[in-house]
């Protein structure tokens, strides 16, 4: 910043110096009255960020103040497109009186608004947490600590390094923390805000003793993440960094969560791209699976929901814990009560985010209303559900329970309807407080009063004309007419003559009056007080609110699921030991609502059906149904129906996906470099309990490449790895697999010629395809016609050559050791080469035919 020296400027701009000196990275906020004014650099940087008019105002040390500044009002709107963009802001407010005040009004910072750290519901997405995050790295081990400060969630886990991208992915943290000089290229900067931090904020026994002291325990044995030094140190940094954005100390995060690798069904970060899990493969929110599923009635639902299809679980236990649930609630034949508890969460208040406003102290009015609303409704919630026999639902049933007293205090402390801010009053309910029901009567009742006195006065000194009135200048006063001058009592103190007129004031109109002129002030001081007392004494019971929160978000996910396996046809997957994936009339989630008439296909797997080669036309379904039953094992994981009419899912440890074509640019990698890193991955990876869709492996490269490549692939999937794998291909050499393996099938999705033109049929076949119909796709994507009959003259040209000088089926069987090949001309060719077709009879074609077929037998 371009400052001479603090001293040489106004005393206004000293402090704001000083304060901006300790946030020397973040845009100050820094309130005048009824806007927040951005000085120096600061204003010309949000100038450009959030298009602001940058002024030259007044001097501070003999330069010009370049100044942009933004409503108070209309604040939250402008810190909204900075978190969007990444920039952190400080919010810096007066909290001195300006009547009192000889130098500049007392001010300081309190809040600091991050990407990762926000909790205004103003700022905040409903439906998805706002993560900030951090790693730390050792030589074989990544530390990964998040928190989603809105909800008090604060997690930890310990994995391979480079699974980093794939966290990332599964994350999308809005904003990530790292060691100053850590490695960090497998995170994309475009999708959240890098921060680095002094090494030092990650040293374990700093970070050991930082989390010790917050959470009060004398080691961190009892959360289980004992030996988990990475994951500590990357933990104790970000609680730093989250406690030094909050100016608090994080009452409501109360517990770390340890995660494991091995308890949820591995994605890695292709795999949810191209599943479509939460986003479309062009980033758009739908149609996605999420926005199929997501029907909930809250957000805390949504949320909740939303988490479960990010990790799938690989416990039974748990997966059919949800699976009852489900069922009982659909009951027998759909009649369950599933839309009766959606009905009753309907409008429900988000508890999880007001918990943590309450816990930050930044809590509003109507945050509590809404609780105080939600608590009331906790005892009709819980009687729908806990006759039901599903061991979730019981324990849900006793997690929403709350002690009567809460939702009483605030039935007494706050409005049925609060205002939406305490500072505009109107937030404490009446008769909570004797002190602020005075001081509220003295306002209300201001009228009554002076009517009551004057009715007095006019009593007690005869005047009959005798007003008691109030004006802005001289404030209450007792008018009374010149003529009548001398019978006013001696208590009677002149306040203003007029010509005509006296006026008075006595000492009981006195005290009325400096009650009541200060009585607005002081009631709006009352509420303040009042409020924070409040706020105070449930900070007490935040853990009884965040059990209460966790109990709602499960009931709402799980109801809404229930009405989305009777909605939209889905039936309840059986879980087996065996590794084995059978569904029957399968259909792909998303794809069926947006198509009419969608065929359904069955799909098996089992020890002795590991690889189904997939080959048929394009655009003749082939990635749909690879998608369908990853989606299919996927749901049934999470704990939900599946679009079936029957499926049975064993084990299943990671889901691989080699789907689509895309460069990665930013990175340097090309089409086929991305394909071939992802099958890297996949053949390193998977194992015999893993679900592998791979398609059209090969085909960014030249044909006989492609063809080895793909062979090679499909050869170590079937040896080695053992995966279940469902591999698209239209390299039809490759169904030769299949004879040479028995764990190998070949299957196919229909299409038939009708007039040059193709059918698709969309449904899967044993056996291979015929051919892969590419030249009557490229006529239906409206290819001209003359390019289309070229294209058909050359392929059977190539064709021609392929089968007489260069059979690629020969590729399989080349080795080191090859087999000399017999070149000796077959007869039958000899015979053909030595026939003049242009002169043969009828009968002299008929004898060659037979000759012929002798021949080739």
């Amino acid at each position: 910043m371009n400052d001479p020296g603090v001293s040489n400027h106004t005393p206004m701009m000293q402090q704001y110096l000083r304060l901006k000196s300790q946030h020397p990275e973040m845009l100050l906020f820094y309130r005048m009255g009824d806007f927040y004014e951005l000085f120096f650099d600061d204003a010309e940087k949000a100038a450009r960020l959030l298009d602001l008019t940058l002024t030259t105002r007044g001097a501070s040390a003999g330069a010009p103040i370049r100044m942009a500044g933004v409503p108070h009002h209309a604040l939250e709107q402008y810190l909204a497109r900075l978190v969007k963009l990444g920039e952190p802001a400080v919010i810096c407010e007066q909290i001195g009186d300006p009547a009192a005040s000889k130098g500049p009004v007392e001010r300081q910072v309190t809040r600091i608004v991050t990407p990762g750290t926000l909790t205004d519901a103003a700022l905040l997405d409903d439906k998805r947490d706002s993560l900030v995050a951090a790693f730390a790295q050792t030589d074989k081990k990544l530390g990964l600590a998040w928190m989603s400060l809105a909800a008090g969630r604060f997690c930890i886990l310990e994995t391979g390094r480079e699974a980093l991208a794939t966290e990332m992915e599964r994350l999308r943290p809005a904003e990530v923390l790292m060691a100053e000089g850590a490695p960090g290229a497998a995170i994309d900067a475009s999708k959240c805000a890098l921060r680095t931090l002094p090494p030092t904020q990650f040293d374990v026994g700093m970070a050991t003793a930082t989390l010790c002291r917050h959470f009060g325990t004398a080691s961190l044995d009892g959360f289980g993440c004992d030996g988990m030094e990475a994951a500590i140190s990357a933990a104790g940094a970000l609680l730093g960094y989250v406690r030094t954005t909050q100016l608090n100390a994080l009452a409501h995060v109360q517990a770390i969560e340890v995660q494991h690798d091995q308890a949820f069904v591995r994605m890695d970060a292709a795999t949810r791209r191209n599943l479509e899990i939460t986003e479309t493969i062009r980033g758009e929110p739908a149609p996605t699976l999420f926005a199929l599923l997501d029907t909930c009635a809250t957000s805390m639902g949504s949320r909740w929901l939303l988490g479960a299809l990010q990790q799938p679980l690989r416990d039974d236990a748990l997966v059919c814990e949800r699976l009852d649930a489900i069922s009982a609630l659909l009951g027998e034949g759909g009649a369950g009560c599933y839309p009766s508890v959606r009905k009753a969460l309907e409008r429900l208040a988000d508890i999880e985010r007001i918990t943590a406003r309450i816990a930050l102290k930044s809590a509003r009015p109507r945050d509590l209303a809404g609780l105080r609303d939600a608590l009331l409704r906790l005892p009709g919630i819980a009687a729908l559900v806990e006759q039901l026999d599903a061991a979730l639902l019981q324990s849900i049933t006793r997690d929403l329970y709350a002690e009567p007293g809460l939702a009483g205090l605030l039935v007494a402390a706050i409005r049925p309807e609060p205002a939406a801010v305490v500072r505009e009053g109107g937030v404490i309910a009446d008769r909570y407080d004797a002190e602020l029901d005075e001081l509220r009567a003295i306002q209300s009742n201001c009228g009554d009063f002076l009517l009551e006195l004057e009715r007095r006065e006019r009593a007690r000194t005869g005047i009959a004309n005798l007003k008691v009135e109030f004006n802005r200048v001289h404030g209450f006063y007792i008018e009374v007419t010149r003529a009548n001058a001398e019978r006013v009592p001696d208590d009677y103190r002149r306040r203003q003559t007029l010509k005509n007129a006296e006026r008075y004031i006595t000492p009981e109109l006195k005290t009325f009056e400096d009650k009541a002129l200060s009585a607005q002030d002081r009631a709006l001081a009352r509420e303040r007080v009042l409020y924070e007392a409040l706020l105070d004494a449930l900070c007490a019971h935040l853990g009884a609110f965040k059990r209460i929160a966790a109990a709602l978000a499960r009931l709402d996910a799980l109801a809404c699921l229930a009405e989305r396996a009777a909605a939209l046809d889905y039936v309840r997957p059986q879980l087996c030991e065996q590794p084995l994936i059978e569904i029957d009339a399968g259909r792909h989630p998303v794809v069926e609502r947006q198509v009419r008439g969608y065929v359904a296909n069955d799909t098996r797997f089992g020890p002795e059906r590991r690889l189904l080669l997939i080959t048929g036309p394009n655009m003749g379904g082939k990635s749909t149904h690879m998608r369908q039953v990853a989606l299919v094992t996927l749901l049934a994981r999470v704990g939900s129906f599946v679009p079936a009419k029957r499926a049975r899912i064993g084990p299943v440890d990671q889901i691989f996906t080699r789907i689509g074509a895309a460069d990665d640019l930013a990175g340097g990698r090309s089409t086929f470099m991305v394909e071939m890193t992802e099958s890297a991955s996949i053949l390193r990876n998977a194992t015999a309990t893993s679900l592998v869709l791979m398609d059209e492996v090969g085909r960014g490269t030249s044909t006989f490449d492609g063809l080895a490549l793909a062979w090679a692939i499909a050869r170590h999937l079937i040896e080695t790895n053992r995966s279940h794998c469902l591999f698209a291909t239209h390299y039809f050499e490759l169904t030769r697999l299949a004879a040479d393996y028995e764990t190998v099938a070949n299957v196919h999705l229909d299409a038939v010629e009708h007039k040059d033109r193709i059918v698709f049929l969309y449904a899967l076949r044993e056996g291979p395809a015929s051919q892969s119909y590419g030249l009557q796709v490229a006529q239906l994507a409206g290819v001209p016609g003359g390019v289309i009959r070229s294209a058909r003259r050359y392929l059977v040209k190539l064709e021609n050559e392929g089968a007489s000088a260069r059979p690629q089926l020969d590729l399989f069987q080349a080795s080191a050791e090859a087999e000399p090949v017999d070149r000796t001309p077959h007869a039958l060719l000899e015979r053909l080469r030595a026939t003049d077709a242009d002169t043969l009879s009828p009968r002299a074609a008929l004898d060659l035919i037979y000759e012929l077929k002798r021949l080739a037998e």
